[in-house]
């Protein structure tokens, strides 16, 4: 098989349950597939074939396309376009603002802006979790963090929707129009930051302006880099996830109950969603030489992408991978926020997020069901678009 092959076609529209059903058959039958969209691609639905991808970046590089399809045209943002050791700086930075004693800080606040988000919904009975609650709640947890205003974020979250609709698209020109005006809105917040008093322990942009790396100051082309790749990656991938879990949740009315009866159970809940839904299938890398996997040649220079949520479903790690089984023994193997040097830094707040999320629709309903038609996201993201809600609210105790 040479790879001219059409394995699959990432862009076939998708019902909620499609995507999984043919990434089952893909692990089955085709576990490393070659796609001729997006200018041709590989793709690994199997667990062992990603994480090894993941955790070997001798061989696999992030620095030359990191998402299928291919949409890095207007400059290199660390950490994530860049492998160890120039990318090692910038992620030491980030993962200081992100410990776990700063994450829970943060949590009274992250609670207020679920609740402003949630509550007009579950007031008026009906709602779209996904474009009333999911596409907006993400915008203030970020204003939060990033120390900018709401409508400031607010403009960064539609900016990145019209940006990942352009890249799905493939309207490169779009892409690029749009990539820029967040790298200005990334230097404005730059700009503020070396005026407006923040300690770098407090703020992550002072933080990276304040960065030495051998005694130097990082590059400020560099810094202003990562400050947009920041503004985007955090918004995208719980717009489209907050609504498939609490799709799931609102279908099955006896784990609702046990939620609510047992809210300590809610950590691992949101886990085990993060495992059956995970919402990336983008993430790639880059072939440094030729390669064999599955006994397929990967040659140097093909982009691969990572099908992260068909891996975390591979019964060959996951008994009965397509359920959702709460306690899951098998859940530390999970690759939701990645594996190895590029790991998701931002995992403690998300978890946050969606913790919050679950914990106060549940405490503030009695019931809640989908309502009509779930719309999907596309190809790079796996998740909902639109999920229609009807909300009984919870009784005054």
């Amino acid at each position: 098989m040479g790879s001219s092959d059409h394995d699959f076609d990432p862009l076939a529209a998708e019902t909620f349950d499609s995507a999984h059903e043919l990434y089952r058959r893909m692990r089955r039958e085709c576990p490393v597939a070659h796609s001729t969209t997006y200018g041709g691609f590989w793709a690994l639905f199997r667990h062992e074939d990603v994480v090894r991808v993941l955790t070997d970046s001798d061989t696999f590089t992030t620095s030359v396309q990191n998402v299928v399809p291919k949409f890095a045209f207007t400059g290199r943002r660390p950490p994530l376009h860049f492998d160890p050791p120039e990318h090692t700086v910038y992620r030491r930075v980030i993962n200081r603002s992100l410990t776990p004693r700063k994450v829970a800080e943060l949590a009274p606040k992250v609670r207020e802006h679920c609740v402003a988000v949630l509550q007009p919904l579950i007031d008026a009975g009906r709602g779209d979790v996904a474009a009333d609650y999911a596409q907006v709640f993400p915008a203030h947890v970020f204003a939060e963090f990033f120390h900018v205003p709401l409508h400031l974020s607010a403009r960064i979250k539609q900016i990145s929707a019209e940006y990942v609709a352009a890249i799905q698209v493939v309207d490169d020109d779009n892409v690029k129009r749009l990539s820029r005006l967040l790298y200005d809105i990334a230097g404005e917040v730059i700009e503020a930051r070396r005026t407006d008093g923040f300690a770098p322990e407090d703020d992550l942009t002072t933080a990276l302006l304040a960065e030495t790396d051998d005694g130097e100051p990082l590059p400020p082309e560099l810094v202003l880099g990562c400050v947009r790749q920041l503004l985007v990656t955090g918004m995208v991938a719980p717009s489209v996830f907050i609504g498939t879990m609490l799709a799931h949740l609102a279908e099955h009315k006896d784990l609702q109950r046990l939620l609510r009866a047992e809210p300590e159970r809610i950590d691992a809940a949101v886990e085990e969603y993060l495992r059956l839904y995970t919402p990336y299938r983008g993430m790639s890398r880059t072939a440094r030489h030729d390669v064999e996997i599955g006994g397929r040649l990967i040659r140097e220079g093909e982009p691969i992408a990572l099908v992260y949520t068909s891996a975390n479903r591979d019964e060959a790690v996951f008994g009965d991978g397509e359920t959702f089984v709460l306690d899951r023994p098998e859940l530390r193997r999970s690759i939701a926020f990645g594996a190895g040097i590029h790991s998701c830094p931002g995992a403690p707040l998300a978890r946050l997020m969606l913790r919050t999320t679950v914990a106060e629709l549940l405490a503030r309903t009695s019931d809640f069901s989908v309502a009509g038609e779930i719309e999907m996201a596309r190809w790079a993201e796996w998740g909902t678009h639109r999920v229609p809600m009807t909300f009984q609210p919870a009784q005054p105790a």
